[in-house]
């Protein structure tokens, strides 16, 4: 009986610090070394759209300032205190990136370093003005002194589990994090961090720590404010070589399993060894707790477990690796988001003070400029983001392998095909149902048929998109993957991008004046634990005073909630209604209510069904299982004449485009403009279907 008790006990704490927050998104983007201004644009134009589920953000905190090399990129992994000043922003920019990102879905993982501060003989002022001596082992801006840190002891031999955590890693000051003032002073600078809303952290050169103390860390930490333990991922290096191993981390979260890379390099080069990237006899962890990436910011230079590996440098072979890993059914994915370099030290793109450059954003919207790669933009991997969403849970099956081609489904969610040349001419088993499916990867430009027995030809002629992917309930126009536009974004009918803010005039809305009930049902078939989410209201180019802001944007309409009903199948509803005031294009509102930790990504819709004997039930449904309902009282003199626009969202991932032509019954007059969202009216009930243009208008009675 002990003994389950315990297992059951150990198994809510392997639990509590798996959970990225992000709504059951499945990939995260190392924006390396991007300014915080930049982060937050890049998540409200493009990221949330894509579907992404958060970003792992450089270092926050203030560190060294090194002069020869200039400005290496290493310096940020010299920490001189915890104070939030560093290359990438000031403490107000983090905040209000951390603010911007989470209002539109995308959770930020800060990188963090609590193994060490900086190296020894080095002195002067960090980037936020805090004085520092190494030598002496005095930090003020912490404090910290001599008592805080390890003995001297040179790190040498990596058979030795005590020295590797113990000694100084390339001589950097070496904490001692079994002391109790070490422990709340670096529980103090995570819980400042949660506080802000950063979902988790990224444990640099947690192999250099002993896992005791990170649990004794970790149980210092706050809840985050929406509720649930934060995301820990550590940084573990285990190539099987070393008495360390992955595994002695899992309990406080997810380790980084390097031999995924070196597997993923060697099969990239062999398709017919892709079967294996796999390898439990390497010791590789376990899919529930490996965060899984092609390449990092430091094997890329060929440290930290660094070599023959594939980064962006090679870039057909490399979309092929990426595209892989999210495709397949192994650990939690990271893409990179590098910038290019000539040499291993090499800091950011700069300016000539040494100061960050932006990030511009070719016009094709796939790619940056100013020296920035921006890998996540690139089609062949952006748009896989979709795909591992849909097929989360899902395992492969009608696997098909030669050197140079490769396919296999996930579940009967998704299929999968790729070629090393860009060409294939196949004709393969998906396991999927019949009907006309769009390749996410290229926007819909490509579609492929499956037949009544589950074959589909899958052709390929494209070095630049050596990969095809298609989903169930994926768009059927298209668009659906998000725009890929440039710096200023799209507009509310483009895929359902976010709108630009906009002075663009249109006549004022004339309806009645006060609030009418309306309903909205979506028919989506979604796969278990998906919620879908409504966004809408005016088009933001055609009417003026729009803005991100749902309180006073004029492009937003006031909405309250009716309980659908209670119980634990209305709890997520009921509890993502609490604060969501207005239908508008963007996410979670400011103080909109959270459910065990996952943020709304709009206004919620509740699954409900035709069968009075099933959970869901409700009377307004007189159509079947599937249908996704909103029902709220909502301000008709806010609308456009009575009609206001909408798209759903399942998972991050926008529904497509509409076709123009109408397909509605049930009301005499047309809506005031034609977009690609689909249109609603005021007061009345609204019937749809995802990503078609049939719709139905009805009174309510």
């Amino acid at each position: 009986m002990k003994l389950l008790i315990f297992a059951s006990v150990l198994g809510l704490c392997l639990a509590d610090y798996t959970d990225p927050h992000c709504g059951g998104k499945q990939v995260i983007v190392h924006l390396f070394e991007w300014k915080w201004t930049d982060i937050a644009l890049e998540c409200e134009r493009y990221l949330s759209k894509k579907g992404y589920c958060g970003v792992q953000v450089s270092p926050a905190n203030e560190h060294v300032m090194v002069t020869s090399p200039p400005r290496p990129w290493w310096e940020r992994y010299q920490p001189v205190s915890y104070k939030l000043h560093s290359r990438s922003g000031t403490e107000a920019e983090f905040t209000d990136m951390v603010s911007r990102c989470k209002a539109v879905g995308v959770r930020i993982y800060v990188d963090v370093i609590i193994n060490h501060m900086a190296g020894l003989g080095r002195t002067g002022t960090g980037t936020g003005g805090s004085s520092f001596d190494s030598t002496n082992y005095n930090f003020p801006g912490v404090p910290y002194v001599r008592e805080h840190f390890n003995p001297y002891c040179k790190l040498n031999n990596y058979g030795d589990p005590n020295q590797v955590r113990n000694c100084y890693l390339v001589d950097l000051t070496d904490l001692d994090q079994g002391n109790e003032y070490v422990r709340n002073s670096i529980a103090g600078f995570l819980n400042k961090l949660t506080d802000l809303g950063v979902a988790g952290y990224r444990l640099d050169a947690a192999k250099h720590m002993w896992p005791r103390d990170l649990t004794a860390i970790q149980q210092k930490l706050k809840d985050l404010p929406e509720g649930g333990r934060p995301f820990f991922f550590m940084e573990v290096i285990d190539q099987g070589g070393e008495p360390i191993k992955t595994q002695e981390y899992t309990p406080n979260g997810y380790v980084t399993e390097f031999r995924y890379c070196i597997k993923l390099r060697e099969g990239i080069n062999d398709f017919g060894r892709l079967g294996q990237a796999v390898d439990y006899g390497w010791g590789m962890t376990d899919s529930g707790h490996a965060l899984v990436f092609v390449d990092n910011h430091d094997n890329q230079r060929g440290h930290g477990g660094g070599g023959d590996l594939l980064t962006h440098k090679n870039p057909q072979n490399y979309k092929l690796a990426v595209a892989f890993m999210l495709a397949n059914d192994y650990g939690f994915t990271r893409v990179m988001s590098s910038f290019s370099f000539s040499n291993s030290d090499q800091g950011p793109p700069h300016n000539g003070d040494f100061s960050t450059m932006d990030v511009t954003i070719n016009a094709d919207g796939k790619g940056c400029g100013n020296g920035w790669v921006c890998e996540h933009r690139w089609p062949s991997i952006a748009n896989m983001v979709a795909f591992r969403n849909a097929v989360a849970g899902t395992t492969k099956g009608n696997y098909y392998a030669t050197n140079g081609e490769l396919a296999f489904s996930r579940g009967n969610k998704g299929f999968f095909a790729m070629s090393k040349s860009g060409q294939m001419d196949k004709t393969l088993q998906t396991g999927l149902p019949a009907g006309q499916y769009c390749d996410l990867i290229t926007d819909c430009a490509r579609k492929i048929t499956v037949d009544g027995s589950g074959n589909a030809h899958i052709v390929l002629n494209s070095n630049d998109n050596p990969v095809v992917a298609f989903i169930v309930g994926g768009p059927t126009t298209g668009g659906s993957t998000g725009n890929t536009g440039g710096n200023t974004g799209g507009n509310t009918g483009s895929g359902g991008s976010q709108p630009d803010v906009t002075t663009a005039s249109a006549p004022a809305p004339t309806s009645a004046a006060g609030f009418a009930r309306t309903v909205i049902l979506i028919e989506k078939q979604t796969a278990p634990g998906q919620d879908l989410f409504i966004r809408g209201g005016l088009d933001h180019d055609r009417h003026a005073g729009c803005s991100q802001d749902a309180a006073t944007s004029q492009c937003s309409i006031p909405i309250h909630h009716r309980s659908p009903g209670t119980g634990n199948h209305f709890a997520k509803v009921n509890a993502w209604s609490k604060g969501d005031n207005y239908l508008d294009w963007y996410g979670a509102e400011s103080g909109q209510g959270s459910y065990q930790g996952q943020i709304a990504q709009g206004t919620p819709a509740v699954w409900t069904t035709n069968g009075a004997s099933h959970a869901g039930h409700t009377d307004l449904n007189t159509y079947g299982d599937h249908y996704w309902m909103v029902d709220v009282d909502m301000d008709c003199s806010k609308t456009d004449n009575g009609w206001f626009e909408l798209k759903a969202v399942v998972n991050g991932q926008w529904e497509g485009d509409m076709p123009t032509s109408s397909g509605c019954t049930g009301v005499n007059d047309s809506p005031p403009g034609t977009t690609n969202n689909h249109w609603a009216r005021c007061g009345m009930l609204n019937v749809f279907h995802f990503s078609s243009s049939t719709c139905e208008y009805k009174a309510l009675s």
